[in-house]
């Protein structure tokens, strides 16, 4: 059947703003007076601004005054945005999207994905996404999943933003959030990532895990941490612990610079912190532990305790204890 075209003058935005073109294209198309919808089946294509919208079948509410306020796709359609030559395209099970707001909320089985050219910059799954065609900012919720250059991320939900011209902005994800990147695996409450200064926040359960080139695992735990990925530094702080082979240190701020090749190397605790190795703490107001080579250094008021010396019958005293025989 030929497609029939309707073209619909909306108001998007308040009176004195500019308004946009509806263009609607299907086989056929009804209006339920009862329902107060109108109907579009077979190859329906959809355009309105920069953004467009396939699918096999769709709906336009109207509001009380006959405005047309949703529309809603089904069977899996597809959207896609263009900006330059930047490319944003979401699918799902169902989509939604407001010609008031200019929302689009994806429900279902959906993805979005960024596309600089052809390549793709930023892969996003999860149950639900929303992305506000006017703000740039994508909401995520359940099971979210983001792909971004060589991250991997897992999160309950997330927020992605984009500027003007559909570059990236920054990352939030929160709820059992996690970061793979390479060698690392970072876990907390929330992440944040903005792509302008490529500095990673870390707050709330932080848990940072990185495979050594020996094959160890260094393990940083602290209540908030700080990643500069161009630097490589980590900063950490607030019941900051590391473990690594045998050692064992803790402390309330850490500096972790990496070696020549990345990889983590030098850790610097500032406050009063401790070391242990084997039955051996020291106390210290600074600490340096090296990874490669393996060894510490240990400045200001320092103290060290060891634990579970033993006692012998030479030199012991009547309390079981260690002394010089008197």
């Amino acid at each position: 059947m030929k497609k029939i075209l309707l073209i619909l003058i909306i108001a998007l935005f308040t009176a004195g703003v500019q308004a946009s073109d509806l263009i609607i294209e299907s086989k056929t198309q009804s209006y339920n007076e009862q329902e107060n919808k109108l109907k579009f089946e077979g190859n329906v294509n959809v355009s309105v601004d920069d953004l467009r919208v396939v699918g096999d079948s769709a709906d336009v509410t109207m509001d009380e005054n006959q405005k047309l306020d949703t529309a809603t796709f089904y069977n899996k359609p597809y959207a896609y945005e263009v900006k330059k030559n930047k490319k944003r395209e979401v699918k799902a099970n169902i989509l939604k999207m407001s010609l008031i707001t200019k929302i689009v909320k994806a429900q279902g089985d959906t993805q979005s994905i960024v596309f600089d050219g052809k390549v793709p910059i930023v892969v996003i799954n999860a149950d639900e996404q929303e992305y506000d065609t006017k703000t740039g900012v994508m909401t995520a919720t359940g099971t979210v999943t983001i792909k971004y250059k060589d991250l991997d991320t897992f999160s309950d939900r997330a927020k992605v933003r984009t500027d003007k011209n559909g570059d990236l902005k920054d990352i939030e994800l929160v709820g059992n959030a996690r970061i793979k990147q390479q060698g690392n695996d970072s876990f907390a409450d929330k992440f944040t990532y903005d792509t302008t200064t490529k500095v990673l926040i870390a707050v709330g359960n932080t848990t940072s895990k990185a495979v050594m080139d020996d094959g160890a695992t260094l393990v940083l735990k602290s209540n908030r941490q700080e990643y500069a990925q161009d630097k490589g530094i980590f900063n950490a702080s607030g019941n900051v612990r590391v473990w690594y082979q045998d050692y064992y240190a803790e402390g309330p701020k850490l500096t972790l610079y990496p070696n020549k090749e990345g990889k983590p190397n030098e850790a610097y605790f500032t406050g009063r912190s401790s070391i242990t190795q084997g039955v051996r703490t020291i106390y210290a107001d600074k600490i340096k532990m090296t990874m490669n080579p393996k060894d510490f250094h240990a400045d200001g008021n320092t103290r060290t305790v060891i634990k579970n010396i033993g006692s012998g019958d030479n030199g012991e005293n009547e309390n079981g204890g260690i002394g010089l025989g008197l």
